[in-house]
């Protein structure tokens, strides 16, 4: 608990029995005034592992449930509604990556009024090769894309982030696989919503990435952002269009036409 809201973390993991326990320890051991604890509740989303990572997840303290369809978003989207009444929700990859202790900042920022709060691996300090090349030029388009047709600064896609439980509910968040995060940015951007970046620092992450580590994993991943920001664009474009018809013939809004409202 943090001010009073219950703060609850989401991982994502596959494979990652040699680092998942340093992840979650570190995250149970947080503490705040009165030696609090801060974290609630640890959800896992095991998506398709083969190793120990559900039975050593479990013994860190952490629930599991399980997704077996491979895809970032889906096992996001699974141990989100595994949650216990969430206040504020804390999104960290399960590779040991992260430090534990800069949750704290993340955290803090939501409990001020926040909506999103995002840990910036740009802003903050990187070990040498905790970021691949591909990774680090996807990052510099993805921003660059985001600012071009929303003139929004972002300087990192980092999976590091917490939200605001209510703020999330708002984004409706559809993406199975890639897209996920840069789809919570750039919704929370179309919503208007109050986002912040905060530097986090970048450790190598323990054990091989099912995305950069690999080529068709790169590859992958960055087809389903480029096409997340062009979804994204054009569903704007097109119900902004769709606004100027209606505003033009005097007719209802979309939604008060979907609610029964009188043409």
């Amino acid at each position: 608990m943090y001010k009073q809201q219950r703060v609850c973390v989401v991982i994502p993991a596959l494979n990652e029995e040699l680092s998942i326990h340093q992840v979650i320890q570190g995250l149970l051991n947080l503490k705040g005034g009165s030696n609090q604890t801060i974290i609630d509740e640890v959800v896992v989303c095991d998506n398709g592992s083969t190793d120990s990572t559900a039975r050593v997840a479990k013994h860190a303290g952490a629930s599991v449930v399980y997704e077996p369809t491979p895809g970032y978003g889906r096992a996001c989207l699974k141990a989100i509604n595994a949650l216990t009444e969430p206040d504020i929700i804390l999104f960290i990859d399960a590779d040991h990556a992260f430090l534990a202790h800069q949750a704290m900042p993340l955290i803090s920022a939501i409990a001020r009024g926040y909506d999103l709060a995002i840990g910036s691996r740009t802003l903050g300090r990187m070990e040498k090769g905790a970021l691949t090349l591909p990774q680090r030029l996807g990052n510099q388009l993805a921003s660059a894309f985001i600012y071009g047709l929303w003139h929004h600064e972002v300087t990192d896609l980092g999976p590091y982030r917490a939200i605001n439980a209510s703020s999330l509910d708002k984004l409706n968040m559809q993406d199975q696989t890639f897209g996920w995060t840069i789809e919570m940015q750039i919704k929370a951007i179309q919503h208007n919503l109050q986002i912040t970046e905060i530097p986090v620092d970048t450790r190598r992450r323990i054990g091989v990435s099912k995305i950069s580590g690999t080529i068709k994993g790169s590859i992958k991943a960055g087809m389903g952002i480029l096409g997340m920001i062009a979804k994204l664009w054009w569903q704007e474009q097109k119900n902004g269009h769709s606004d100027e018809v209606r505003n033009a013939l005097n007719l209802p809004s979309e939604g008060s036409l979907t609610k029964g409202g009188n043409v």
